[in-house]
């Protein structure tokens, strides 16, 4: 089987191209740029191309029989709501060209991969928010212009599954996180930037780790490792509508502060500031995901944290290290 990686310089993208090659398939990783933290030796081709492009996306999706769409200009909460436009514009680019490029090339299966952004803001407007079923995604009223911009590109693949006759494949992430992701710069997620703070922590001795609003937002985390069984297990599948894919436990940001905390063996002071949270709760039901897969995320929260709260750990000392040899030249 040959397959493309839309986003392959990404984190999922990139962890998604080792899982591929494990399974034997040839992989083309495509994207505008390679990745930063993992780079992608595994990929029997890998391609820079801007998939806002038609030409690009035709000839990132040629001679291939599956497509993994990934591509996407995303990040955490600080990055999303403060870059509406530009996502909306970029990602409906990317989308509308890839999915389109697939057509034209007679690709045998196609993955989308949208996002629990999809889901109304009138749905979580409490902490103790009832967990998320498929079908409350409509009436559409998504938070943020990602939240739009996904839900628009599911009916585009549903629409082209009717019309043209093609396999498609919908999963809606639910905070997918681990080792090699985003950490720093503005863009990283919730658990990302806690472990970052707490091992700064760690290791400066100030136990004053910040975190926007009052921290008592709710959020399911979904480990990268699951993240991609299920992507598999989602493509193998008969199953063409629209599925959630991620953890069932909520839990809120304070409670993640603690969990990290807890791991890397200090006590922290938590300090609440001001700073985009998104909505008030969000948790994922599994309902579906159970019937149509026989399977759900098994790894636990601590012990996905566990694993990249090390990495990230080892990444703030190699950047500590960086500016004390900085500042000595």
């Amino acid at each position: 089987m040959r397959a493309v990686v839309t986003g392959a310089g990404g984190f999922i993208g990139s962890h998604l191209v080792s899982f591929l090659k494990e399974q034997g398939y040839w992989v083309r990783g495509v994207d505008i740029k390679r990745e930063e933290e993992r780079p992608s030796p595994e990929a029997d081709e890998f391609e820079l191309l801007d998939l806002r492009h038609r030409d690009d996306a035709v000839r990132a999706t040629g001679d291939v029989d599956e497509v993994w769409a990934l591509a996407a200009d995303m990040g955490g909460m600080g990055y999303i709501s403060a870059h509406h436009a530009k996502i909306l514009h970029d990602n409906a680019l990317i989308n509308l060209h890839t999915l389109d490029a697939a057509k034209q090339h007679g690709v045998g299966r196609y993955l989308y991969t949208s996002s629990a952004c999809i889901y109304p803001e009138y749905l979580q407007e409490d902490a103790n928010v009832t967990p998320l079923k498929e079908e409350d995604a409509y009436p559409a009223a998504p938070q943020d212009a990602y939240g739009w911009e996904k839900l628009i590109a599911e009916r585009l693949c549903l629409h082209y599954a009717e019309d043209y006759d093609m396999e498609i494949r919908i999963a809606r992430f639910h905070n997918i996180f681990g080792p090699y992701g985003t950490w720093d710069g503005g863009r990283e997620k919730a658990p990302a930037a806690l472990c970052r703070k707490v091992a700064v922590a760690k290791l400066t001795g100030d136990a004053v780790v910040e975190i926007w609003g009052d921290g008592e937002q709710t959020r399911s985390f979904c480990y990268i490792d699951d993240c991609l069984e299920g992507l598999w297990r989602l493509m193998r599948s008969d199953h063409r509508e629209p599925l959630n894919l991620g953890q069932d436990r909520m839990v809120s940001i304070n409670e993640l502060a603690d969990i990290v905390a807890s791991i890397a063996g200090v006590e922290i002071e938590k300090k609440h500031v001001d700073g985009p949270q998104g909505v008030r709760g969000r948790n994922s039901d599994n309902t579906r995901l159970r019937e149509v897969l026989g399977w759900e995320p098994e790894i636990s929260l601590e012990e996905g944290l566990a694993r990249t709260y090390a990495w990230i750990e080892e990444k703030v000392l190699e950047q500590s290290e960086a500016k004390v040899l900085a500042k000595a030249e």
